[in-house]
């Protein structure tokens, strides 16, 4: 598949316990009502140059935050949004969620504990839906797993002959 449109990337999110290492199995789906995601992704970056080369400066990659912000209407019945604004008015540790984004062509996925911020569940013009936004930010560099199936010899096509 050489494109594949926003709507197959998944964005998922699920509650942190302090001095968890690691994700639950339920996840909650950010999709219902989100019309948008932008990639906020921060790059530290330095500069410099040596005399190995002709004065130019290089830029080295020093540190990258990957960050989403989900936006779209407000549904407070829908568990992914309920459970993000429910967070609105916690601070530090309660901010804390895992942060799960599955690839468009369902081949990859980045998981990792995030921080949620600027939450808006519930705002706008009076003639217009309520809107929903956040930006959910990595707090490290998630972990990349691969989820391309391994087919077993023979591609898995084999005839199941049933003994009776």
């Amino acid at each position: 598949m050489a494109r594949a449109k926003n709507a197959l990337r998944g964005h998922f999110v699920q509650e942190y316990t302090p001095g968890q290492e690691e994700p639950g199995e339920e996840w909650l789906e950010l999709a219902k009502y989100i019309s948008t995601i932008g990639d906020d992704t921060q790059e530290g970056t330095e500069e410099e140059a040596y005399y190995d080369g002709d004065g130019t400066p290089e830029t080295d990659v020093v540190s990258v935050a990957g960050a989403y912000t989900p936006e779209g209407v407000y549904d407070p019945e829908d568990p992914a949004q309920a459970f993000i604004a429910g967070l609105k008015y916690k601070t530090g540790e309660g901010r804390k969620v895992w942060h799960r984004v599955v690839s468009a062509d369902g081949t990859k996925e980045w998981v990792g504990r995030a921080t949620v911020t600027a939450i808006v569940a519930g705002a706008g013009d009076a003639s217009a839906y309520e809107t929903f936004s956040c930006n959910i930010r990595f707090d490290r560099i998630p972990k990349e797993t691969d989820l391309t199936p391994n087919d077993p010899p023979g591609g898995g096509d084999e005839e199941q002959i049933e003994e009776g």
